[in-house]
């Protein structure tokens, strides 16, 4: 086992609902994607520094990134490898109650981000709204039956895809820029968050 497994096994962790997902349960956080290719990707502005406002038409131009984000399982850890934005990432453990924990969260400032499955089988995504001062039971675990994708605005914190499967693959776009602004759990709150997998836990 190596130091980061031991590390978030170890933390005391905090039970995220599962929901179905659907329009309705998203609003707020993002929609359902059935053609990824009529998603628009919202591009937000960039700020402006003092009172002077940023000229109209510009601070919006980065446009967007896309690529393919693969997801897989190896001893117990979910690994993941975004294309669009040249990262990979330790993302969740998997444990033997059919929950996989996580301690890490992040939301996109400048852009909003898609996840279109290109594999079948079911995944599921935590969510919380947006909000500098989110807490651990802000988030909520959404289950899709696959399909379908997941839209998410601008500013909602997630962390990526938890698929249920081995090894599963989406198509990833979102905003260029691709600022990230992260909570840690385990260093803020001393805690992971225990996503369930299935509808019967």
């Amino acid at each position: 086992m190596d130091a980061a497994t031991q590390t978030v096994t170890a933390l005391e962790s905090v039970e995220l609902p599962l929901v179905m997902a659907s329009d309705s349960a998203l609003e707020g956080y993002g929609r359902l994607v059935e053609d990824p290719e009529a998603v628009d990707i919202e591009i937000v502005t960039w700020p402006a520094q003092g009172w002077r406002p940023v000229d109209p038409g510009t601070g919006d131009e980065g446009g967007t990134t896309e690529g393919l984000f693969e997801f897989w399982w190896r001893d117990g850890v979910l690994h993941g490898r975004n294309e669009a934005v040249g990262d990979q990432y330790e993302l969740a453990w998997r444990r033997q109650d059919g929950r996989a924990l996580i301690r890490h969260a992040n939301y996109h400032p400048d852009g909003g981000q898609l996840f279109f499955p290109l594999d079948p089988g079911p995944f599921v995504v935590p969510l919380a709204l947006p909000g500098d001062d989110v807490k651990p039971t802000d988030f909520v675990a959404f289950r899709f039956e696959g399909g379908c994708g997941l839209y998410i605005h601008p500013g909602v914190w997630h962390e990526a895809v938890i698929p249920l499967a081995e090894r599963a693959r989406f198509f990833d776009k979102q905003g260029r820029v691709h600022a990230r602004i992260s909570c840690e759990f385990d260093r803020e709150f001393g805690c992971s968050l225990a996503v369930p997998l299935d509808l019967s836990l």
